[in-house]
C-alpha cells in the first residue's frame, strides 16, 4: 500500500495535494473530498446506501488531523468531520478522480440537483 511522503492543504484552492512514496501526486478538490467521504453519513452502512451529497462547490478544509500511522481526519468548514482518510483511500480516490467525479455529475444532473448551495439546477 502506497503511504504519502507529504499532505498539503492549498486553503486558497480548496485542495488536498498528496505525494505517495511510489512516485504519485494528486490534487484533491475539498468538494470532491467532501462528497466522496468515507463517513457513514455519506456511505451508508452497507452496499448502496451511499447518500448523493450536494451543494457543495464552495466547501473547504479547515484542518488536517492525523490519524495514527494510516490515516487522515478531514474537517470541513460546514462542519462536517466524520471521514477518516485511510492512506488507501486517499490513493484510491486519486486515481478514481476523473471517473467518480464524472459519475457525481452525472447523478447530480439525474437528480436535478446542483453543485451549488442552492440544490437546484445547474451543477
Amino acid at each position: 500500500m502506497p503511504t504519502p511522503t507529504e499532505i498539503r492543504l492549498n486553503r486558497a484552492e480548496r485542495r488536498l495535494e498528496v505525494t505517495f512514496d511510489d512516485g504519485a501526486t494528486f490534487r484533491l478538490p475539498a468538494e470532491y473530498l467532501r462528497v466522496e467521504s468515507p463517513s457513514a453519513e455519506v456511505q451508508g452502512h452497507g452496499p448502496g446506501q451511499k447518500t448523493l451529497v450536494s451543494g457543495k462547490r464552495e466547501v473547504g478544509i479547515t484542518a488536517v488531523e492525523p490519524v495514527g500511522h494510516y490515516a487522515v481526519r478531514l474537517v470541513f468548514d460546514d462542519r462536517h468531520d466524520t471521514g477518516i482518510y485511510t492512506w488507501d483511500t486517499l490513493h484510491r480516490l486519486g486515481r478514481e478522480h476523473p471517473a467518480r467525479w464524472a459519475e457525481y455529475e452525472a447523478a447530480l444532473a439525474a437528480q436535478g440537483l446542483s453543485r451549488d448551495l442552492r440544490g437546484r439546477g445547474r451543477g
